[in-house]
């Protein structure tokens, strides 16, 4: 008979573990994952929360709004993450409060008790105190916003190709994205492909010289992260593909249909107000800590700082709690070698899940491990097809062999075997036949745009204690 690895009733099959120490780990991210992973067949029992089932690969999102490949290839079950790990459990649920003093996490209408807390719940986007933008421009954190992109955008292009007046076409053909950094880049990118190309081999009404895609950033360059060499690579390959660049624009107001910009004007004059129409309006610029973060510093004191993240120690415990660790995109971390806080990306994630993960084994067994220091591989943005730019600490690439490093890197921090094959896969079918794997429109309009995910949900219901809900898991 096979054993049973699940812990029925929330108590560990195997009476050898209701002895060991309990592990409560939140968030199935980059970092959550990556911590399961290394105290996976340890003396520990693990239990992995999130609300939802499945790791998402964020860097690969605007693919997915793109129609470069599905949903299934950027997301992977938790469960079957944690198949061969048997001391670790995954519960779906949505924690909505913390017990400090009783070490308990409340979620789905139960407390649930850990000797050791890893809070790894990441971020979501920020529209700097203009949330009713929201609905008019998606953002690009969680699947659900990447598959409205697409469906805004290819049902524009569907109603285009069946309107005979050439300014309502153009209108439609017309896409604002919002933020220059990698997102916005990549987006910007790959929908210039998809304007020149798909909708020539595709459509018949739709005439590919009338799509306009116009990028905002506040900035004077994009990519403003990385050198500016890159960044000025970077311009000129999306200039040459088509992609209007409005640097030094700042949103002022976003309605159905049109984006009201000021851009900052030459040295003593006035701001000029642009307004730019367009059917797709996407939303890549801002980015704030999880919620979970500011519950966690009215429950124990802690510090967050202005973007919601916790400040932690050189450990990444919080003060006072050495047993709650904070890691990923949710913790402030300024203990490095320059002073510089670690920047959210995927690479200082994955480092921190297994950093922590070894440091709580090696307190288990009376050791010390050595101070955690982050090894920076750089960073990288894809601008188009076969063209990235990339910075691997001062080597600077850009064009094709920028592209196959991206795309080694990405390969390699995709959590599962299949996900890599089916992404390669896509891509190589994409560069040698320009087709891409998921032309789909699915959904309702708006389907998902009012749909609050994590704590967002619970804060919802507090302001509207009158409407009868459910929180989304």
């Amino acid at each position: 008979m096979a054993r049973e690895r699940f812990f029925l009733e929330l108590t560990p099959p195997v009476e050898a573990m209701r002895q060991w120490p309990h592990v409560v780990i939140l968030g199935g991210g980059f970092a959550g994952v990556k911590a399961a992973h290394a105290l996976r067949n340890q003396p520990v029992r693990v239990t992995l929360i999130d609300k939802r089932n499945f790791n998402l690969f964020q860097p690969l999102l605007y693919q997915v709004a793109a129609g470069l490949v599905a949903e299934s290839d950027v997301a992977t079950p938790l469960r079957g993450l944690m198949e061969n790990a048997g001391n670790v459990q995954v519960l779906l649920g949505e924690v909505v409060d913390l017990d400090l003093e009783a070490r308990e996490v409340v979620f789905n209408d139960r407390r649930y008790r850990y000797d050791q807390l890893i809070v790894a719940t990441g971020s979501g986007s920020s529209y700097f105190g203009h949330d009713e933008w929201r609905e008019q421009a998606p953002p690009m954190k969680i699947l659900e916003h990447a598959d409205e992109i697409r469906r805004r955008l290819l049902t524009a292009l569907e109603e285009a190709e069946q309107t005979p007046d050439v300014e309502r076409r153009r209108f439609l053909q017309s896409v604002v994205i919002i933020g220059g950094g990698p997102s916005g880049c990549e987006l910007a990118g790959s929908l210039s492909d998809l304007s020149r190309h798909s909708l020539r081999r595709f459509f018949r009404q739709v005439d590919p010289d009338h799509s306009r895609i116009v990028l905002v950033d506040p900035g004077d360059r994009l990519l403003r992260a990385m050198d500016p060499r890159l960044s000025e690579a970077a311009e000129g390959y999306l200039k040459r593909r088509g992609v209007e660049l409005l640097l030094g624009g700042r949103v002022q107001a976003i309605e159905p249909g049109k984006v009201t910009v000021s851009v900052k004007g030459a040295e003593g004059s006035e701001p000029e107000t642009r307004v730019l129409e367009a059917a797709t309006i996407c939303w890549t610029a801002g980015v704030r800590a999880s919620h979970l973060g500011k519950l966690l510093a009215e429950r124990s004191g802690c510090t967050v700082d202005r973007g919601g993240r916790v400040v932690v120690e050189p450990d990444f415990s919080i003060p006072g709690h050495p047993e709650i660790r904070v890691i990923g995109d949710l913790c402030s971390y300024s203990h490095t070698v320059d002073g510089n806080q670690l920047p959210g990306m995927a690479g200082p994630a994955v480092q921190m899940g297994s950093w922590v993960a070894q440091d709580m084994l090696a307190r288990l067994q009376g050791q010390t491990m050595a101070p955690f220091r982050w090894l920076d591989f750089g960073s990288m943005a894809v601008i188009g097809p076969m063209f990235a730019v990339a910075d691997l600490r001062g080597l600077r690439v850009t064009g094709a062999l920028g592209w196959l490093l991206w795309g080694v890197a990405h390969l390699g921090f995709m959590p599962a075997m299949e996900n890599r094959a089916s992404l390669l896969v896509k891509w190589m079918w994409t560069i040698a036949r320009g087709q891409r794997a998921s032309l789909l429109i699915t959904g309702k309009p708006n389907q998902h745009m009012n749909v609050e995910v994590g704590l967002d949900a619970v804060k919802a219901l507090e302001e509207q204690p009158s409407q009868a809900a459910v929180p989304a898991l």
